[in-house]
């Protein structure tokens, strides 16, 4: 990957978990919760939502180590019980955030095509709009798997019986050694079963940018 890529990638990647997480807040500001705008999360100044872990060491050590880049920002926080409906509203307010992705994947491939059609087409504005469009479709359907602490299984605690929730919680120290086995193991098998459910979204993308 060339070096001007390697930025746009970094940019769009850092925007793209921004507005990811800011769409959590703000949802959970609508729906009774108050937590992320009063700590100033409802902001899309990337400082804000700087993690040592997932916005720098973990992107780092994937380029690295795997030749990509992927990572995340600092989680919105988000009060259970200030929510209207807390058990409802939390599968809300994590659904929130891949839904930003799907519009940011949309808005992306129209700006394409408008740009296109006018002529103000060129190298450098085809691959950020190219990787705006494809980051944030790996950023929402990955984000869907349910597995905790993914947003996938908050989602999926919504429609689950509270014992079944209660259950499903107790998974979740144990969500994050899942994940990066999960990504270990395709590393070294060459089978990636990440890339597996993460193929039909980028086919979606693919399918929307160049419609």
């Amino acid at each position: 990957m060339p070096d001007a890529s390697i930025v746009i990638v970094i940019v769009v990647l850092l925007f793209s978990v921004v507005v990811h997480e800011v769409a959590h807040g703000y949802a959970a500001y609508k729906l009774g919760d108050p937590t992320a705008k009063m700590m100033g999360r409802l902001t899309l100044n990337p400082i804000n939502h700087i993690d040592p872990v997932w916005t720098i060491i973990i992107p780092a050590f994937m380029y690295v180590t795997m030749g990509f880049v992927f990572g995340g920002a600092k989680p919105v926080p988000v009060n259970y019980y200030n929510l209207h409906k807390p058990k409802r509203d939390m599968a809300i307010v994590a659904a929130a955030g891949p839904l930003s992705n799907l519009i940011l994947l949309i808005l992306a491939s129209i700006i394409f095509k408008v740009l296109l059609n006018f002529g103000f087409m060129n190298n450098t504005i085809h691959n950020f709009l190219f990787y705006m469009a494809f980051i944030n479709a790996i950023l929402m359907g990955f984000n869907l798997i349910p597995i905790p602490p993914l947003d996938g299984s908050k989602i999926l605690m919504g429609f689950l019986t509270h014992e079944q929730a209660d259950k499903f919680e107790e998974f979740s120290k144990y969500g994050f050694l899942v994940i990066f086995g999960i990504l270990i193991l395709g590393d070294l098998t060459g089978i990636s079963i990440i890339g597996l459910i993460l193929r039909p979204v980028i086919n979606f993308a693919q399918f929307i940018f160049y419609l």
